[in-house]
């Protein structure tokens, strides 16, 4: 035995691998970014033989699992919630289909959102595929239950989702654990179109053996569990009772803990879907009043069937948005005794984080890039050179191109492109020359920009792309990206060239620049400009390619360039409000713009930008 302090997703990675789990994939997105690399790490140390790849994207991961799980294989695939989304049409039709193998699809939710474009609640996407889904409330759990998934979705030939939310991925726990085995189970395909291939025809009959799967594990859910639970004495009825799951579960626990209420029965719904409806009716018939405490959807509120004991997010009780931390638990509960005539808790928390933090008057600052980010510069020559364009952007670190008034639109992965087509088509409707331009990483490219771009090109759209490649993904940790030709455990794989896809899409504009270099980059954008106007021109793309601060911290500075700021400084603040490094801010007792040398990354860009030629290089210090 040995033991480790792990992430909840590292304890995720070892729940998978002590299931016997053959091959994983995965894209990486917050919360889940951290299993994959766990698994990685494991695999290693264990000298394990199974397989795993960072996926282009979410389908693509789930497809290669599936794929797995089909041969008889072991399988899962790790993405965050908005991940699902854009994997569902194929969790819509492996739920039909069904595997032979264990395919575990873990959907990492983010309830605040902390750094998601939605708050959505994985537990739907389950109900709507029709497989079942499990909800652990600590990382033993996760680790638990990841087996559990395993083994149920092998015994049942049938996807089952682990929806771990942030508060589980990226919690703490210690846990013990032994020396992990391959699993030598060899892949073994049995041909059988009317299943695999199956038409519309024979997906009725694949759908009644799925809805016949599904009566049998609400049966199992049914039963008395480590996860599906409550603590009722018998025959026993109580005023009050709460129903939760997942992470509100854990903190409920901890709340009627701390203030001895052992008069307060919880029902623990750790696998809600299929919904174990018995166990639920039982719980419900012996409390006169039921409050529902579960992230972030009303999924158990929705399926308890005496609607008129039930209070929860439908009956105002509980917040229909926003992470439910343990000071909003605990004033939901409250709130409820006192509403119930029934003995409340003996005094209020001292108030929320945010409260706290209120009161310590601290300088607020908002999310930017980086120091010697080189989006910055890109974003500073875009705005430049097209600042009456409409500015379509992507998911990514250069989101935060907000700041810099270059990004006007962020709908999800890809959607610079497809709305900058949007865009232009609208306006050429009424015959206006709006100019565009969109910004899209070289990560969130690979996921999804091709399609968008090859439909673009084929309709005939018009619009500057500039393609944001810091040679890395950033955002959710610094994973590699396809152009690198590095795999996930790092091994050798083959570097996909941005400008060889782009030019496959059918561009002939293909432009690669330094963005540091910002007068370069202002020239190719006006010659960008210009092709977009000429009769034979169309969508011109600019490869904006300089290695990431942060990943790559001697190779991206290779030569430093140490900045100050004169007295010729006309406090104009130009450099602070239209390029926004965090390094440079206003010195109030210089009485004008100043450098601060701790922040700094010595890029020098910043000599580029000032109007007046205040900053200049000095000698380092």
């Amino acid at each position: 035995m040995r033991e480790e302090i792990l992430l909840g997703n590292g304890a995720i990675a070892l729940g998978l691998l002590e299931a016997g789990c053959q091959v994983v994939t995965s894209y990486p997105g917050t919360p889940s970014s951290e299993i994959l690399p766990e698994v990685i790490r494991l695999v290693k140390s264990d000298n394990l033989t199974t397989y795993v790849e960072w996926s282009t994207n979410e389908k693509v991961a789930l497809d290669n699992a599936f794929a797995a799980a089909i041969t008889g294989k072991r399988a899962a695939c790790c993405m965050k919630q908005v991940g699902l989304n854009v994997a569902a049409d194929s969790l819509m039709s492996a739920a039909y289909i069904g595997t032979v193998g264990g395919l575990v699809i873990i959907s990492c939710d983010d309830p605040g959102p902390h750094s998601s474009q939605t708050e959505q609640d994985t537990r739907f996407m389950a109900r709507l595929a029709k497989v079942p889904v499990l909800d652990p409330s600590t990382p033993e759990e996760a680790r638990k239950m990841a087996g559990l998934a395993m083994d149920l979705s092998e015994e049942f030939r049938i996807p089952v989702i682990l929806r771990p939310a942030i508060r589980v991925c990226h919690a703490r726990q210690n846990i013990a654990f032994e020396s992990l085995k391959s699993n030598e189970r060899k892949s073994s395909f049995q041909k059988d179109p009317m299943r695999w291939a199956a038409t519309p025809r024979y997906r009725l009959i694949l759908h009644a053996e799925l809805n016949k799967k599904l009566e049998e594990i609400g049966r199992r859910f049914d039963s008395l569990s480590q996860y599906n639970f409550h603590d009722l004495e018998p025959a026993k009825k109580y005023p009050f009772g709460i129903v939760s799951g997942g992470v509100p579960y854990a903190v409920v626990r901890d709340i009627l803990s701390e203030e001895g209420r052992t008069d307060i029965p919880v029902l623990k719904l750790g696998a809600p879907y299929p919904f174990p409806d018995a166990l639920a009716t039982e719980f419900t018939a012996r409390c006169e009043k039921v409050l529902v405490v579960e992230e972030t959807d009303t999924l158990i509120e929705y399926l308890l069937r005496d609607r008129n004991k039930v209070i929860g997010r439908l009956t105002g009780h509980v917040p229909s948005e926003g992470e439910l931390v343990p000071d909003v638990v605990y004033r939901i509960i409250q709130k409820a005794l006192k509403e119930l005539g029934l003995p409340p808790f003996k005094e209020e928390p001292d108030g929320d984080v945010a409260g706290v933090v209120k009161t310590m008057q601290l300088p607020m600052r908002r999310p930017t890039l980086c120091p010697g980010c080189p989006h910055r510069a890109a974003f500073f020559a875009i705005r430049k050179t097209r600042p009456k364009a409409i500015f379509t952007s992507d998911i990514g670190c250069y989101t935060l191109g907000l700041n810099l008034g270059v990004v006007d639109t962020c709908l999800d992965m890809g959607a610079a492109i497809t709305m900058a087509s949007g865009f232009y088509h609208a306006f050429a409707q009424d015959g206006v020359d709006q100019p565009i331009v969109a910004t899209i990483g070289d990560s969130t490219f690979f996921h999804s920009g091709t399609a968008g771009l090859l439909n673009a090109v084929y309709n005939n759209a018009r619009f500057i792309l500039v393609i944001l490649d810091n040679l890395t993904t950033a955002m959710t940790g610094m994973q590699p990206t396809p152009s690198l030709g590095i795999r996930a455990d790092g091994t050798e794989g083959k570097a996909i060239s941005i400008e060889r896809t782009v030019a496959g899409c059918g561009i002939d504009f293909i432009q690669v620049v330094d963005p540091y270099d910002i007068p370069k980059m202002t020239e190719l954008l006006k010659k960008a400009t210009e092709y977009l106007k000429e009769p034979q021109g169309g969508i011109a793309v600019i490869i904006a390619r300089h290695p990431c601060i942060i990943a790559y911290r001697d190779e991206a500075i290779p030569e430093k360039k140490c900045v100050g700021v004169t007295d010729a400084c006309a406090e104009c603040n130009f450099c602070i409000d239209r390029f926004e490094c965090p390094a440079i801010y206003q010195d109030k007792e210089l009485g004008r713009t100043n450098i601060n040398q701790q922040l700094c990354t010595s890029c020098g860009v910043c000599l580029q930008v000032c109007p007046k030629g205040a900053i200049v290089e000095v000698a380092a210090t």
